[in-house]
Formats: structure tokens, C-alpha cells, sequence
């Protein structure tokens, strides 16, 4: 196995509830460390742009008007296959198909605010770092 990165997201629902700290222990007692890490306030173009490969879907406006409702936490988290642990410890999307233990099952209100997003695979991972992050902001 190879020491990978990966990008995830601690969602608006997760983050008004002061749950970003419990979020990256969970994170970091996987093994995965935090190397970039920003609070910010998405803006509607930056959703739009980031999710819209889900443009046609039914719930795209309303996943972008949820991404902007409050701050989210943007990361780059880095490990031994970085990428499958982090959806390891992020859970099911529906919640209530979460393994215990997990992000998703300790904190999801619903399959929608399901508290984090975490990238699928090494070229999105890319993608989404570099939506989010310079080179100068990603340190080791």
C-alpha cells in the first residue's frame, strides 16, 4: 500500500454543530493526518462548479443551497490508501447503513446533511484538492 491523499469535506450541518473536532479525531484515530485544512464560506458559483457533475440531478440546487447554508471545512488528509480509509470512517451515505462507529452514523442528521464528502477516487481526489488548494497551502 501507498501513502496517498485524499480531500474531504466537513459539511454545513456538521459544522454548526461544533463537530469538526470530534470529525478530525475520528480522522486521525484512522491514521490519516490532516496536511491542509481551511474553514470557508462556499459561495453559490463555487458549489455549482464543484458538484456539477450532479447538474441534471433532481437535487443539485438543492445540495448547492444546503454546501452554501453555513462555513464548511475543506482538508487534504494523507495516509497508507488514504482515499478507501477516509470512506472507511466517513460511513454510508444513508446513515442508517452506516457501520457503527462511523462519521456518518455518530453524526449524519439525514442521507443530505450526512455531515462529510470525502473524494472516490485518486483522479477526483486530485480535482478536488486543487478546486480548494494551492501547492503552497499543502504542506507534509
Amino acid at each position: 500500500m501507498a501513502i496517498q491523499r485524499t480531500f474531504s469535506i466537513i459539511k454545513p450541518d456538521a459544522t454548526k454543530r461544533n463537530l469538526t473536532g470530534a470529525i478530525v479525531a475520528k480522522f486521525e484515530a484512522a491514521g490519516l493526518r490532516v496536511v491542509a485544512s481551511k474553514r470557508i464560506q462556499m459561495t453559490l458559483a463555487q458549489a455549482e462548479t464543484f458538484y456539477g457533475v450532479h447538474s441534471e440531478r433532481p437535487f443539485f440546487g438543492e445540495l448547492c443551497e444546503f454546501m452554501i447554508s453555513e462555513p464548511i471545512v475543506v482538508q487534504v488528509l494523507e495516509g497508507e490508501d488514504a482515499i478507501a480509509k477516509n470512506r472507511e470512517v466517513m460511513g454510508a451515505t444513508n446513515p442508517a447503513d452506516a457501520a457503527e462507529g462511523t462519521i456518518r452514523k455518530d453524526f449524519a442528521l439525514s442521507i443530505g446533511e450526512n455531515s462529510v464528502h470525502g473524494s472516490d477516487a485518486p483522479e477526483t481526489a486530485a480535482e478536488e484538492i486543487a478546486f480548494f488548494f494551492s501547492g503552497l497551502e499543502l504542506v507534509g
